[in-house]
């Protein structure tokens, strides 16, 4: 036997099993996509359900409003169109029971006219963005790493272009690290924006209550709360703050220019910010602060 008979050529040319595969992945896509359109390419997919009541009841919100006091006066007219046709008297008499079914229709109709009036003179109130009075400023302490001074800046950056944060001030072992945004403009000081005293704000009640719980803390409408008093470096018509804790050292004082303008969603977010932020102060800011003494 030849030696020559046992080595048969091989062929090497591959069949191409992945380029087959991904074709027909491609085209199943292709006709998945399809299945989603119709001739004229609209969209077949599951559409979200309307409330069509709710609709119309957010359009014509003055009629719903008015539409007791129309139903207590049809009412009205009708009992005293009925004891005019069937011959009663107008006067009522206790001891008929046509006058009791008319008194019972009567208290119903007055307690539908009253209604209708309670719901005209009951409005939500609008809510709007409004522009903070105060100074532009920017103060950032001089003993901070450049690093620690970035990540200031893009916590700031964040937020201020994400939610509507217009004014932020980090506070970390009794010392202001970071005043931005919009503040109150000083008293003594004209066009220049009042300084925050870190020490008088963190013996504050607000303050403390925050780094006792260790939570944040969101007061939603400022203007509510007799502790706004303790926050004077914000501008005067700042709407809702947050009070994040950083750690058990600092604190972050956020204000927004929109009553319950920050979400749940800004919230968490925020509360995960502070959290990266603290981790960076915590193991830096001790050693800067020392070196710069």
């Amino acid at each position: 036997m030849e030696a020559g008979s046992l080595l048969r050529p091989i062929s090497c040319s591959p069949r191409r099993p992945f380029r087959r595969f991904f074709h027909n992945l491609s085209h199943s896509v292709r006709v998945s996509s399809n299945l989603q359109k119709t001739k004229n390419g609209s969209y077949r997919g599951p559409k979200p359900k309307q409330d069509w009541l709710a609709d119309w009841v957010s359009k014509n919100d003055d009629v719903v409003r008015s539409l007791p006091i129309y139903v207590g006066g049809f009412s009205l007219l009708g009992v005293f169109f009925n004891r005019t046709v069937s011959g009663i008297a107008l006067v009522a008499d206790a001891g008929s029971s046509q006058s009791r079914a008319d008194l019972l229709t009567l208290g119903l109709a007055v307690t539908n006219v009253l209604a209708g009036l309670v719901w005209l003179s009951i409005r939500p109130k609008s809510i709007s963005v409004v522009n903070p009075l105060g100074v532009k400023c920017q103060r950032i302490h001089s003993g901070l790493p450049d690093f620690v001074v970035s990540e200031l800046l893009w916590v700031w950056e964040s937020l201020s272009a994400v939610t509507c944060c217009r004014s932020l001030i980090v506070v970390y072992e009794s010392t202001c690290l970071l005043q931005i945004g919009v503040a109150a403009e000083s008293l003594n000081d004209e066009g220049s924006a009042m300084v925050v005293d870190a020490t008088k704000l963190m013996e504050g009640s607000l303050c403390k209550a925050v780094l006792k719980s260790g939570t944040q803390s969101y007061l939603a409408n400022l203007s509510l709360y007799p502790g706004r008093s303790e926050l004077p470096f914000l501008p005067g018509n700042t709407q809702a703050v947050i009070l994040q804790p950083l750690g058990d050292k600092g604190i972050a004082i956020i204000g927004g220019n929109m009553v319950r303008g920050f979400t749940n969603s800004d919230q968490a977010w925020i509360t995960l910010i502070a959290e990266k932020l603290d981790a960076t102060l915590s193991s830096n800011l001790t050693v800067a602060l020392q070196d710069k003494v």
